[in-house]
């Protein structure tokens, strides 16, 4: 399932960002291809945002996998619900469209644990010094590297119990900004895979040039 819901202004772009183009084909054609590349999957879901939904299908034209497209809702658990409730497979990956570097490989590996232990996501340990900052200046404590993980997606679940996770989530009133966290939230245990890391978020248009930079290493 691709989250292609996201909308595109901090790349200074009209249109949703999962169909912002990179090197020629827009973002959700990259990670759709990735997961067609990685055997592991057998349906695409993408999620889109409402009005978009034409364009998304255009996107995903001639795949090479059975695939539909859904429209999202306001918050991002209302759009992961949209999707796994279209999804049919016992176990649901989740992925970000604005991720479209994401490898087989790892794709594969997030697969094979969440068939392990119910659930697992990518991490990149966080490398960089982490400070509190308050009225425009540092504080002297922060939190410490050891054990500090930045996460990335594909998020790998049984589906039910990433259903139901996400149900209690609303029904409680959480703003979620993964959909592991919603099984955190519930008392759920979430198993982690080394992630990459060249699989960068697009947020911002220096995102997008680095990204762009990468595919061209890659040949």
């Amino acid at each position: 399932m691709i989250l292609a819901a996201g909308r595109g202004e901090r790349l200074g772009a009209p249109i949703g960002k999962a169909l912002v183009e990179l090197s020629g084909k827009p973002l959700l054609r990259w990670s759709a291809e990735a997961f067609v590349a990685s055997g592991a999957v057998v349906e695409v879901v993408a999620v889109a945002r409402p009005g978009e939904e034409a364009a998304v299908e255009g996107a995903l034209a001639g795949l090479g996998l059975p695939w539909r497209v859904v429209p999202g809702g306001e918050r991002r658990q209302d759009s992961s619900l949209a999707g796994i409730s279209a999804a049919a497979g016992e176990y649901v990956l989740i992925h970000d469209a604005a991720r479209p570097l994401v490898g087989p490989d790892l794709i594969r590996a997030v697969l094979e644990a969440t068939v392990r232990h119910g659930a697992a996501v990518p991490v990149i340990p966080v490398r960089d010094t982490l400070r509190y900052a308050a009225g425009g200046f540092l504080r002297a404590e922060g939190p410490d590297r050891a054990g500090l993980y930045a996460i990335q997606t594909p998020q790998g679940f049984r589906r039910e119990l990433i259903r139901t996770a996400l149900e209690d989530a609303v029904r409680r009133g959480f703003s979620l900004t993964d959909d592991a966290g919603a099984v955190l939230l519930a008392g759920g245990r979430v198993a982690v895979v080394p992630g990459e890391a060249r699989n960068l978020k697009v947020t911002y248009p220096e995102d997008l040039e680095l990204a762009r930079a990468l595919l061209s290493f890659r040949g």
